[in-house]
């Protein structure tokens, strides 16, 4: 079992970020009530294509669970029958986690497979919690840290559950997103100490406490861009895709924070890569951060100046959280150098 933990750990990595890619969509298109309940899609296993599937038919069999709209309310049947030609109300009972009752096909699926890829993501980190057995005598830490993250995971869908009942709640939402971020710093802790290889790095105590600096400064600006997100969703709720110009006319006072913040993340992080490349230390990946700040903010320049082109939300989103791993795999690489030596 042991020889599949790395392989498993790193496409678990990469479902993961694919979970966030998929999430990014779903809310670019404002497809997050897509499914309005959970974690069945309108009671279907696999969800309608058309409106007339949500529609009492008669002589239609029904069974446990599935959903239909009526009189602009959600209606869950309560056994297996088969429909009469007049609706007997008393099959059926009221959705009560919420009120939200609106089909739109595209939304559902786009949903429906945000939700597909995160049973995929669950599916593997399982497999590979199961592999990490392999490391029981001689690294009890991984098989532990293994299993931890599965817990994160059904605790992650167990969120997103929440975020639907809650008809996107933007508190919920900022938790799920901090939770992936979680999820991807604990499986490339996994993945490094698994790799147990010690590279060619000069060990600097400084570079590391810049390092832990730039993390937290990384993490409280996805943070802040989340508030920044929901209120942009907010607006376009009242004012359209089509006046998209206007979002942005009167922002509040975080979207201010996080854009100036920015420039201060590029200009401590650009220390941080002259600090690295002056003392010789080795860290080729700080190239990569300095880029990925230089895309993100290039991302927010382009939604703020031509009124958020199509797919530059989710692009934002996914390149602020590849930085955060990325500057967290260069803080385990200093911290096991240091660990190591001592």
């Amino acid at each position: 079992m042991k020889k599949y933990f790395l392989g498993l750990s790193k496409t678990a990595l990469i479902a993961v970020y694919l979970v966030i890619v998929a999430g990014a969509l779903v809310r670019m298109t404002g497809s997050g009530m897509g499914c309005p309940d959970w974690p069945k899609c309108f009671g279907y296993y696999i969800p309608p294509t058309d409106i007339k599937e949500l529609i009492y038919q008669q002589n239609r069999a029904y069974s446990k669970g599935q959903v239909i709209i009526r009189n602009e309310k959600l209606w869950v049947a309560n056994e297996d029958f088969e429909a009469l030609k007049v609706i007997d109300m008393k099959q059926w009972r009221p959705y009560t986690k919420h009120d939200y009752a609106i089909f739109n096909a595209v939304e559902t699926w786009i949903e429906y497979i945000n939700r597909l890829i995160g049973a995929v993501a669950g599916i593997l980190v399982l497999l590979m919690a199961i592999s990490s057995f392999g490391y029981w005598k001689t690294n009890k830490t991984i098989t532990l840290l293994s299993w931890f993250s599965v817990f994160l995971m059904g605790f992650q869908g167990w969120l997103g559950a929440r975020v639907v009942y809650s008809v996107l709640n933007p508190l919920k939402i900022t938790v799920h997103m901090i939770v992936a971020l979680f999820i991807v710093a604990l499986l490339l802790y996994l993945i490094k100490i698994a790799q147990n290889k010690t590279a060619s790095f000069v060990q600097n105590s400084n570079f590391r406490i810049l390092l832990i600096v730039a993390l937290i400064m990384s993490f409280i600006q996805i943070i802040i861009g989340t508030q920044v997100r929901q209120f942009v969703d907010e607006q376009v709720k009242i004012l359209g895709y089509e006046q998209m110009e206007k979002v942005l006319q009167n922002p509040m006072l975080n979207f201010y924070v996080h854009r100036s913040f920015s420039l201060l993340i590029f200009g401590f992080n650009s220390f941080l890569w002259f600090y690295n490349r002056k003392l010789k230390l080795g860290f080729k990946k700080t190239n990569w951060v300095i880029l990925l700040i230089i895309f993100e903010i290039l991302t927010g320049i382009a939604m703020f100046y031509f009124d958020f082109p199509f797919g530059s939300q989710a692009i934002h989103l996914v390149i602020a959280s590849v930085l955060f791993g990325v500057q967290f795999y260069l803080y385990l690489e200093q911290k096991i150098i240091i660990a190591s030596s001592n």
